[in-house]
């Protein structure tokens, strides 16, 4: 099921973000419904996201069996997944189903306390009677002749059949005439198409909602929570920055020597890039993730750090061992859900791309996406013209004019550092 998302999510170009999106707006909106997800919820979150519909019940359905539930709620998260007019039809054959069952218990508690009781309280043709009704309301809910009168039909023609099915079980006489089955089946479905033609007739005096505005107002209710959604939603770039070959690096040098100099390298990434208007986002172990307004600013703090790092190697490297960087570029929407606070953006694709990007990069180089590279100041073509690609995003290389220099290597390191940290 997992690889069936993935392949639609492919083949409708739906990215992450919009996904997660969908999801998100069709939970919001089971909760504001008081825990279901009709059709017309499902047709309106499609609507409001220009997701094929079949995709959303797909997408539902998989959200729905990843979160553990009771195996009644899991039938029910199966059950609204279907079609509508399915829904009809299953519940239909569902309440014919147990009106016969109940029909029949009601028969063979007679037979078997007739002489030891005497009497017959007929309480499972009382509940029976419940589960007609629930079948006729069933056929009035349907959208259309067609399906009421196919829903009327199983209804009629399964409670007779299932009838004669229960007796045959459970040893009752049985009181079921089998060439009534046929005229059976036809008077259920004559009967829905009634029923249906009536509740359409007499739906607002009974006060339920016309179909067509109880769709209106779902995507209404949809649009205010797209609204919600939306309101952290801004264009960002993001600079990813690691060191190349930190690991060996470390192992080999003094602590002190280590803490010191990565100390002094984390504080010369965020002195520069706050001077170009970023924004440090998170740090994992050696590497940044800074967040810029602008990719320009992001190329231009990226470019001043790869020409700079020669002053802090010369002045602050405790370690012996040069410092060389691998840097990645990528611009797109994310959602900050925290009044557009940067740090609150997680989970982002965008995030994702550039630390992608930045491992694809040559050492000393920086990776600039086309997206980004688009909005720079003489486009991919002053930027260079060695390409790389991570994750099917295509990207432009920027290197220096020289390869950054190594002064000579102390504590017996060879006199390379290995390409992966």
């Amino acid at each position: 099921m997992e690889f069936d998302l993935q392949q639609s999510e492919i083949e409708i170009g739906m990215t992450d973000d919009s996904v997660e999106q969908m999801l998100i707006l069709a939970e919001r909106l089971r909760e504001a419904n008081g825990g279901e997800l009709d059709e017309s919820a499902i047709l309106a979150v499609a609507e409001a996201t220009g997701a094929p519909l079949e995709y959303v019940r797909l997408a539902v359905q998989i959200r729905s069996e990843k979160q553990k539930k009771s195996f009644l709620a899991n039938i029910r998260s199966q059950y609204l997944t279907l079609e509508q007019h399915t829904r009809r039809y299953v519940l239909s054959g569902a309440a014919a189903g147990s009106a016969a069952l109940l029909l029949t218990a009601d028969e063979w508690n007679a037979v078997h306390t007739r002489y030891s009781q005497g009497a017959n309280y007929g309480i499972f043709t009382m509940l029976a009677t419940l589960c007609g009704l629930f079948g006729l309301y069933n056929v009035f809910k349907a959208r259309d002749l067609r399906t009421a009168g196919i829903s009327g039909g199983l209804l009629m023609g399964g409670l007779y059949l299932m009838h004669a099915v229960f007796e045959f079980l459970l040893g009752v006489p049985s009181r079921v005439d089998s060439g009534w089955f046929l005229p059976m089946i036809v008077l259920g479905a004559a009967g829905g198409v009634g029923v249906h033609q009536l509740g359409n007739k007499y739906r607002v005096k009974l006060g339920l909602k016309d179909p067509l505005k109880e769709r209106q107002d779902l995507l209404k209710q949809l649009n205010r929570l797209q609204d919600k959604l939306s309101s952290g939603l801004q264009f960002m770039t993001f600079l990813s920055i690691d060191i190349v070959g930190s690991t060996r690096m470390k192992e080999v040098a003094d602590p002190l020597a280590v803490e010191y100099t990565f100390t002094e390298y984390h504080e010369f990434v965020t002195r520069i890039v706050q001077k170009y208007g970023g924004r440090l986002h998170s740090t994992a172990g050696d590497g940044m993730i800074c967040a810029f307004d602008h990719p320009q600013h992001a190329f231009s703090a990226a470019k001043n750090i790869q020409a700079s790092l020669i002053e802090l190697n010369m002045l602050r490297n405790r370690i012996g061992v040069p410092i060389v960087l691998r840097c990645g570029i990528h611009s797109g929407q994310v959602m900050a859900p925290e009044g557009g606070d940067v740090k609150s953006v997680n989970f982002s694709h965008v995030i994702d791309v550039a630390a992608h990007l930045q491992k694809e990069a040559p050492a000393g180089g920086i990776a600039v996406s086309d997206s980004a590279a688009s909005q720079i100041i003489g486009g991919p073509a002053a930027i260079g013209q060695q390409r790389v690609e991570a994750v099917d995003v295509k990207a432009v290389v920027w290197m220096p004019k020289s390869a950054p220099s190594a002064p000579p290597m102390n504590m017996g390191l060879p006199s390379t550092l290995p390409e992966q940290a």
